[in-house]
């Protein structure tokens, strides 16, 4: 799996702290919406595309920790339910490739 190393990093950490009891699926589901939605906040009350923009260039550290946070709990999440990220994003993309085929 691509990500083998950093789960690991993670469950290291996790482990250390005791955090696993805390690590239920509805637990990590929650904390995923949650930073998603305060990645989102960063981008509240912008109205087009170059203020978006602005906002990436201005916010980028605060961007980067938003979308570690979330990549971080879906991490932890499919450890928890033992599903395997690779490949459901394989297989996601290939059902985009069947459901969205290119113009011809």
């Amino acid at each position: 799996m691509v990500f083998d190393d950093i789960l690991e990093l993670l469950r290291n950490f996790r482990d250390r702290r005791d955090w696993l009891r805390y690590h239920t699926p509805k637990n990590l589901a929650l904390s995923i919406a949650i930073e998603a939605s305060e990645l989102l906040e960063l981008f509240q009350w912008t109205t087009n595309a170059d203020e978006e923009r602005k906002v990436l260039d201005k916010k980028k550290k605060e961007i980067e920790e938003e979308i570690a946070d979330i990549a971080i709990y879906l991490l932890y999440f499919c450890d928890v339910a033992g599903l395997d990220l690779e490949k459901a994003i394989r297989e996601k993309i290939a059902k985009n490739e069947n459901r969205f085929p290119l113009e011809s």
